[in-house]
């Protein structure tokens, strides 16, 4: 987006929050905590809500909560599936809504959003008090790993609000049914795919539309097997790190799931949703999703069936991390524009988001956590919320988890393009796949006019 008015942006940056050390009142009431931004109490406010597997109910009622205390402020709501196609015109004009999620297919690279300048930093809104204790910073009340996952050169430009744990999904009940128990193992799927094969079931199924959810799948293996120095070393656009063995390993296991039959035919032509629901009506054993999969589908879920995460099995003996790591952390980006009408009311709108209500009511409304310590205390569990929590126990500090993705568009093109061709059956070589990959890294690596960031292992 470097088409976008630097120089506009810079004039926004450097207007003043009006208000921002705001003190006591005449009657000694603690303004500042109340509004730590300077809130203009009739200011209308816009937010724009990436309307996928977590729905926009939650979004709703954050609204009534900002509403409750701002009763002036007109908001203007709007959900879309597609965030580049409806905003990308409006960042260019300098028209951008107060707050936006910025998630999905559509999604902007947010690396790139930052290098353009185009978002806030939001140091103001985690050193601000937090909306139950006045004494507790916002940044106090979330989740490990919350503020780095929204962090670029040592900026936060990102609050990354759903803590999500991906992994694969099945149902437990008809599992249980056919005696059939999680693999931790790939020998222990090789085991026990035929057997469900034979029982008239596509032991794996994909989301061949949207290629990033196999993506976690291999993301994760490589991650297991080569562990968070190789990880890192590939966010990190490292001369030749596409070639270590931990690659080409996790990507033989895609190529074999394919080659063996395995994978639910027409599976790379699937969207979300429709493979989503051959889980649900039997026709597929597992999948990888992430754990809005329940909210996503509760149209269809019928109450029998128990959707349960596990993580995704080991590649080998050999692997650097242990079956129980799992990808968890905080993830769906919520972000203020520099040159939103209303950053003071964008900023105390993810304040009320942190709330222990914002956050109790996103989890009582989505059947997952929000990035808040104690989102669903006292919020009654389903069957995926509860086995996420025991994913997330289970795994402790063994946590994997991916940048480049965010840092870099073109490559995660390059990503999901090669894993379509792999899960299409038409990339057939493990080394092909790493010198796809490989070139691609290495031309962002060149190119000068794009930003480049680094994270330790």
């Amino acid at each position: 987006m470097n088409h976008l008015s630097r120089r506009a942006l810079l004039a926004a940056a450097t207007l003043p929050a009006a208000g921002l050390l705001a003190g006591c009142g005449d009657d000694g009431s603690p303004t500042a905590a109340f509004d730590p931004f300077g809130i203009t109490p009739e200011r209308a406010l816009e937010v724009v809500i990436f309307n996928g597997g977590f729905g926009d109910d939650y979004a709703k009622a954050h609204e009534e909560l900002y509403r409750k205390r701002f009763p002036r402020a007109q908001i203007k709501h709007t959900s879309t599936k597609k965030i580049v196609g409806d905003l990308k015109g409006r960042f260019d004009s300098g028209d951008p809504p107060d707050v936006m999620n910025n998630d999905g297919a559509d999604q902007f690279t947010t690396g790139e959003l930052v290098n353009d300048g185009a978002l806030l930093d939001l140091t103001e809104l985690l050193d601000s008090p937090s909306l139950d204790d006045p004494g507790v910073k916002v940044r106090d009340t979330l989740l490990p790993g919350t503020v780095e996952s929204g962090t670029f050169n040592g900026k936060v430009y990102g609050l990354n609000y759903m803590y999500t744990v991906f992994g694969l999904f099945y149902d437990a009940t008809r599992w249980q049914a056919a005696g059939w128990s999680p693999p931790q193992t790939w020998e222990q799927f090789l085991e026990l795919a035929p057997k469900i094969k034979a029982a008239g079931v596509a032991p794996f199924a994909h989301a061949g539309k949207y290629p990033y959810y196999m993506g976690w799948t291999i993301a994760d293996w490589i991650h297991k097997a080569g562990g968070a120095a190789a990880a890192a070393a590939i966010d990190n656009l490292e001369p030749g790190a596409w070639q270590h063995p931990a690659v080409l390993a996790s990507v033989e296991l895609a190529i074999e799931l394919v080659g063996r039959g395995f994978v639910l035919a027409g599976s790379d032509k699937l969207s979300h949703t429709e493979s989503q629901q051959a889980l649900i009506d039997g026709r597929a054993a597992m999948l990888p999703c992430g754990t809005w999969l329940e909210n996503e589908m509760k149209a269809t879920l019928p109450a029998s069936v128990k959707l349960t995460i596990v993580p995704v099995w080991s590649v080998g003996t050999g692997d650097t991390m242990p079956y129980g790591s799992a990808r968890a952390g905080a993830s769906g980006t919520f972000a203020v524009p520099t040159m939103a009408k209303n950053k003071a009311g964008g900023l105390e709108y993810l304040r009320v988001m942190l709330s222990k209500a914002g956050a109790g009511r996103f989890s009582e409304l989505t059947n997952s956590l929000a990035s808040r310590k104690g989102s669903a205390d006292g919020v009654a569990g389903s069957s995926g919320l509860a086995s996420a929590n025991e994913v997330v126990k289970g795994a402790g500090n063994n946590l994997m988890t991916w940048k480049f993705n965010d840092w870099y568009g073109a490559l995660d093109k390059a990503w999901q393009a090669t894993i379509a061709d792999v899960m299409s059956g038409a990339l057939k070589r493990p080394a092909d796949f790493a010198a796809r990959m490989q070139a691609a890294a290495d031309g962002v690596a060149r190119d000068s006019s794009i930003t480049k960031f680094r994270r330790d292992a």
